[in-house]
Formats: structure tokens, sequence, C-alpha cells
């Protein structure tokens, strides 16, 4: 039996790198990150996440709000960092992890990661998932973004994949999800090119979904809710029907997951001082709205 979940208990003070809010008129649940001391994913922030969609997932989309039952139609990822959705992986672990030769440790928080991105991607209690990008969203934060049922981004959103900067490639899923909107062929450039492209370029290859004017990101998203909604057991079946015909598992994700983790620790002192400027990158946007995490790399 499903246990409704008190949404009470899903309070800012419950969580310390995540915000989240109810709005009943639609049933939109919100995942609002905010991780500190950089906006990238590390354990707290994706302990956070899990901890709340495995709750919704539980509860089979049932939450008691305002002293009644509701019903979670749609989640949505967004952050509250200005200018970004989400950098990516903590670039700083995975360097003391890879210095230190340390496959337990690096292989949990990839393991964490591919958690995060399956229970999004496969929801099985009746909600849809959403990602709502505005601002940068690199390696691991476009993998999340890719992973939602709908994404959302605004035109001078920028995503991309820089990985291939250091010798690494994306091994949380980016292969897997954008092989399935656009084919393997288009995925495979993508990865290997580390381009970084703005939401509009995405919307033309079909990467993005919705897209929106800059600024008005939770208008559009308040819009296609709008105009979806009453087709949404509809939409919500078609879509289980999509993963089916084009099945992705727990276990694609987990082996590709185990590959980047060897990949990884493979990497030489060359590839980890590029690494150290992206951390440099990262670490600058806790005091600046400049990332120049796209810049070509010479190192």
């Amino acid at each position: 039996m499903n246990t409704i979940v008190d949404f009470n208990k899903f309070s800012i003070a419950n969580f310390q790198q995540i915000d989240t809010r109810f709005d009943d008129e639609f049933g939109v649940m919100w995942s609002v990150m905010n991780p500190a001391p950089r906006p990238c994913f590390n354990k707290t922030c994706l302990n956070d996440l899990l901890q709340h969609h495995t709750y919704l997932q539980n509860s089979n989309g049932k939450v008691f709000s305002q002293g009644t039952s509701q019903q979670v139609n749609y989640l949505v990822l967004a952050s509250s960092v200005e200018g970004v959705f989400n950098l990516g992986g903590d670039l700083s672990v995975f360097r003391t992890l890879i210095q230190a030769q340390d496959r337990e440790h690096l292989f949990e928080y990839a393991k964490l990661c591919v958690e995060n991105l399956w229970t999004f991607y496969n929801m099985r209690a009746p909600i849809t998932t959403i990602a709502l990008v505005q601002g940068q969203a690199m390696g691991g934060g476009f993998e999340s973004a890719l992973s939602a049922h709908v994404l959302i981004a605004e035109k001078s959103a920028v995503m991309g994949l820089p990985e291939v900067l250091f010798n690494l490639f994306p091994g949380m899923g980016a292969l897997s999800f954008l092989s399935r909107k656009v084919g393997m062929s288009v995925a495979e450039k993508m990865v290997r090119s580390g381009k970084i492209y703005t939401g509009e370029e995405l919307y033309q290859m079909g990467v993005v979904d919705v897209l929106a004017e800059d600024g008005q990101g939770e208008y559009a998203l308040t819009n296609w809710i709008k105009k979806n909604h009453r087709s949404l057991n509809s939409f919500q079946a078609i879509n289980r029907a999509k993963q089916r015909v084009n099945p992705l598992t727990i276990d694609e994700l987990n082996d590709i997951t185990e590959i980047w983790v060897d990949a990884a620790l493979r990497l030489d002192e060359r590839n980890l001082k590029v690494m150290d400027r992206l951390v440099r990158a990262q670490n600058s946007k806790v005091n600046s709205d400049v990332i120049p995490i796209h810049e070509k790399q010479t190192a």
C-alpha cells in the first residue's frame, strides 16, 4: 500500500541544499537546487534530491498539504543560483579521488549520480518530470536535465559536455539520453566535441522540448502545463510507451559509469591540471556570474 507523504516533512529546514514547494492548482512540486560552496552536484545535494524524489515515487505522488491529500502531477528540477542550473560533477572531489586512486569512493559517487538520474527518468508514480534550465548546465548538470521527461530551456541558456577537455567523457547518462533523442551519431559528436550549445540551438536539434524567452522560463513552464494538463494521462502513457519502444535500463547506466570510473583513474597529471582550471571556474561562480568553463584549454 502506498503511504501518503506529509509534505510538511519536505520543508526548507529538512533539506540542506534544495528548496521545495508545492503549487496545488496543477499539482506542481518543485525541487530547487541551491548547492554550496559551488553550484555543482556534491553528495549533500545529490542525497537531498534522491530522498525527495524517492519519497514522491514511493507515495505514488500523493502528498498531504494544507490539510488535504494532494496529487503531484509534475516534478520540476530547477536552480536558485542566478545564471546556473548546475555545473555538473564535483571536480574537486574527482581530482582528490583520482589522485588517491580511490576507485571505491569514486564509483560510490558516480552511482549516486546514476540513482538520481534513474529515479527522475524512470519515475514510477504518475508524475511528469520537468527540467527548467536557466543559465548554465554543464556536464552532469546537462545530463540531469536530459533525464527529464520534458526539458524546458531559455534561449540563452548554455549546455554542454566539457569532459573531453580533460580527456574524459560524460559517464552519467549523456550518451544514453542523447542517443534516444537525436541518434547515436549526433550524440557522439556532441560528446567528442565538448561544444557548448545555446538553448535555442538545442531546441532546433530536438534536444530541448520547450524554448522560452530569456527570463521567461517559469512563464513558459506554466503555459506548457496549462496547455497540456487536460491530456496529462495521454502524455504520460505515450511517454511510458516511448521508453518501452527504446528502453533504457539501470544496468546500462551503471555499466557506462563503471567505464567512466576506470577511464577517470587513468587520467594523468596533465589532465588533472586542466580539471583544476575547471574547478577554479566552478569556484568563480560563487563571486561572479562569468564561468569560463567553455574556453578552449591549452594545457
